[in-house]
Order: structure tokens, then C-alpha cells, then sequence
């Protein structure tokens, strides 16, 4: 009898992760070593409470379901921020998984998210191997923030990128209609790493110099600097554009955002408020008119600007995961491998897990300008081609059509 599989989403949203499902949806359908695929209902806590989607099912009653699914944002399966204890400690909850994927005759387990997922994909692995268990345990990576290690680039990095860089153009629009000197700060998200702080500069054109400062987690941040930065630019132009990195701390490694929230279950610090922080600065410092902007969940999901690039290789990661799993991987993340940026090329291959899980990717201090506040050339160039193309969406009544989400809605059970 045939196996079947298990899809889950988890950590924060983006364009493309459901590009990813699809292609898992997709691939399953077509296969001759898997029968079914069940969707996991808010990650891992859909096999811990039983909350499981026959995604065969929704894709043969759903007109055009997987191509709809591959262009819809955010996640189709909901998401969740859990942390599984550790097996040496606690097995309640690794029984109760294996027992469930016995339930449902699981051959294959997939994951698709980011750091703190690959921790869960580790650990499931890890107890999988102790217990005798031959289920494939299989991490597909996303994030916008594009901190994964072991792979170029993470899916969705490059949609949220290009809402990014399009955003600080029409920022730079709006911008420059007025003669009055004005600085403009625009906050990123990127706790760690500044990878799509960076995707600011992707901006620039033969008209268009800004964002013309851009600050990164990976430099520290020296407040005396920053304000002779700005005059600097200020003594050349009347408008400067700013971006930066919620992320960005002192030489100590304090962060420079104006309050903390509690920590997330990962340990995480939650930010908020490094744009105001630093318009407040500037209007203590140099007395022009200045304002901050945060971009917040806007970058995550905005479908409406989704790379095609960054659609089609997420759900090419779909299909080869389940390609992968018949073959006999577990314990992996896939990668996916930049042959060449002109004509830009990749292949997707795998990583084992222990080398990804709970690890951080920063940018490259050679791709930062020495001086801290740009990028350089070789980061442009490898930018570039991850936000190329435009997928094709279907619109009703001027909106897009995304696939309903009822399954999230509670107010939609009364």
C-alpha cells in the first residue's frame, strides 16, 4: 500500500511559501510512490491536535487550486511559533507525533519555514533515527530575512526584496516633489542579518540615487557617525532617504531600537520602534524635517509584487522534496545552488540539517561598503536576478484572487 505525507508551514509569512505546498501538492499527485498529501493545520500543532486538510481532496473540488495556491501569500496551512522540547528530556510529545504519523500511514514529513522550523525538523529527525523509524524528515527552507545557511538564497526573500526596492522608489517619488531639505527613514525588517535592508539599493536607476544610507545588523551602529552621515548627504541634496535594518546595535550589542518586547519561544527579542529611534536623532541633531516609516508585515506578503524567479524556484523545492523522500533523504534541508548570475542559473540539491538548524547567515563584510553604510557591487549583483519576472494573477471585481483561507477563520464556523 502506498505511504502518504504530511506538508507544514511555520514561522512568518511570505509570498512565496505556498509556491513551496504547491509544488509538494503537485508532485504527490503525480507520484507512484506516495497516494495522499495531508496538510498540518498551524505546523507542527496540526499533528500534536489532530488538525490535519486532505489537500487531494481540496485540490480536485477547487477549480485551478494548485496554480491559485502557488501565486496566493502568506500561508495556505496557517502557521505557529512552537518550540519541541528536548527528546532527552521530554519524549511525550515525539511519541505523540510518530504515533500520529502511524495514524495516517506517513511515509514522508515536510517542513517548510525557517531557523526555528529546520530546529524542529532536526529534532524529529534526531528522535526518528533513535526510535528505528524510516519516515523521511524533510526541510524546505523560507524567509524573507534570508538567513539560512547551506543554501544561496531562501524562498521569499526575493519577493519581499522586490516589494522592498519598489517601495523605496515610489518613497523617493513621493520624496522629491518638495525643495525643503527633509530626511526619510525607512525600517526593515532583518533582526540579524540585513539581507533585505540591502534589497533597499535595488532602487537605484538612472534617475533614482536612493535609498542614499543604508545600515545593517552585521555593523555596528555608532550614533555620531550616523548624524555626520546625514549631514554629509544633506550638504549634496535637499531629500535623503534612509533604510535600515531593525536589527542594527552599538558596539556593545545593544539594540538601538526604541523598546523590546518579551522574547519569543526561540529566544528571540522582539523590535520595535529603530526607525523613530533614529528620527529622533536627527531632529535633536540637525533641526530639518524628518520622518520614519516602517514597513512592518507589508514586505512579507505582497503578492501583488511577487518575483516570479522567487515563485517558480519555491515550488520547484516542492516537488523535488518529495522527489527526494521517495529516494531515501531524511534528516536534510534542500539547498538551492547558484551555477551562474549571467545567465543566472540554479541547482537544488540537499544539506543535512544539523549544519543549518539554530545557525544564522549574515552578509558577507566584503559586500558591505567599508565605511558601513551601503553595499557594494557584488551584492547588487548577486540581488538582482532573485526579483526578476512577474507571475501571472487572476483579478475579480480590480482584486486579486487568492485561495480562501476559511479553514484560519474562526468567525467563519458561527
Amino acid at each position: 500500500m502506498k505511504k502518504n505525507v504530511i506538508a507544514a508551514q511555520s514561522g512568518g509569512p511570505t509570498v512565496a511559501i505556498n509556491a513551496s505546498l504547491a509544488g509538494i501538492v503537485d508532485a504527490v499527485i503525480k507520484s507512484e510512490a506516495y497516494d495522499t498529501v495531508y496538510g498540518s493545520v498551524y505546523g507542527i500543532l496540526g499533528i500534536i491536535n489532530d488538525n490535519l486538510i486532505n489537500l487531494n481532496e481540496q485540490a480536485a473540488k477547487i477549480p485551478n487550486f494548485i496554480d491559485t495556491l502557488k501565486t496566493s501569500p502568506a500561508m495556505y496551512l496557517g502557521s505557529c511559533r512552537y518550540k519541541l522540547p528536548d527528546y532527552e528530556e521530554d519524549t511525550a510529545s515525539y511519541d505523540h507525533i510518530f504515533n500520529q504519523f502511524e495514524k495516517y500511514n506517513i511515509g514522508a514529513f515536510f517542513y517548510i519555514g525557517g531557523n526555528d522550523s529546520m530546529d524542529t525538523v532536526l529534532k524529529l529527525s534526531q528522535y526518528g533515527k533513535r526510535i528505528g523509524s524510516d519516515i523521511r524528515i524533510i526541510g524546505i527552507p523560507k524567509t524573507i530575512d534570508n538567513d539560512l545557511c547551506m543554501t544561496d538564497h531562501t524562498p521569499g526573500y526575493g519577493s519581499a526584496a522586490k516589494y522592498v526596492a519598489s517601495s523605496i522608489l515610489e518613497i523617493a517619488h513621493d520624496t522629491f516633489i518638495y525643495s525643503i531639505q527633509s530626511v526619510t527613514i525607512v525600517e526593515i525588517m532583518g533582526r540579524d542579518a540585513g539581507w533585505l535592508t540591502a534589497a533597499s539599493a535595488l532602487a537605484r536607476n538612472s534617475y533614482n540615487s536612493a535609498p542614499h544610507l543604508i545600515y545593517f545588523p552585521e555593523v555596528a551602529f555608532d550614533q555620531e557617525q550616523f548624524i555626520q552621515d546625514v549631514k554629509e548627504q544633506l550638504s549634496k541634496r535637499n531629500n535623503v532617504i534612509i533604510a535600515v535594518s531593525e536589527g542594527i546595535r552599538d558596539k556593545n550589542g545593544n539594540y538601538i531600537s526604541a523598546s523590546t518586547a518579551a522574547n519569543d519561544q526561540f529566544g528571540h527579542s522582539q523590535l520595535s520602534g529603530t526607525g523613530k529611534s533614529l528620527e529622533y536623532m536627527i531632529r535633536d541633531s540637525i533641526h530639518v524635517k524628518v520622518r520614519s516609516i516602517e514597513l512592518n508585515v507589508l514586505q512579507r506578503c505582497a503578492a501583488h509584487l511577487a518575483s516570479l524567479t522567487d515563485l517558480n524556484e519555491s515550488f520547484s523545492l516542492g516537488t523535488h522534496a518529495v522527489r527526494y523522500a521517495k529516494q531515501g533523504y531524511t534528516k536534510c534541508m534542500l539547498t538551492l545552488n547558484r551555477i551562474s548570475n549571467n545567465p543566472y542559473s540554479i541547482s537544488i540539491d540537499t544539506a543535512d540539517i544539523e549544519n543549518i538548524a539554530n545557525e544564522a547567515k549574515a552578509i558577507p563584510r566584503e559586500w558591505i561598503h567599508e565605511a558601513g553604510n551601503d553595499i557594494t557591487p557584488a551584492l547588487h549583483e548577486y540581488m538582482a536576478p532573485l526579483i526578476a519576472g512577474e507571475p501571472s494573477v487572476s483579478y475579480k471585481d480590480g482584486l486579486p484572487v487568492y485561495l480562501p483561507v476559511t479553514h484560519l477563520d474562526r468567525d467563519s464556523e458561527n
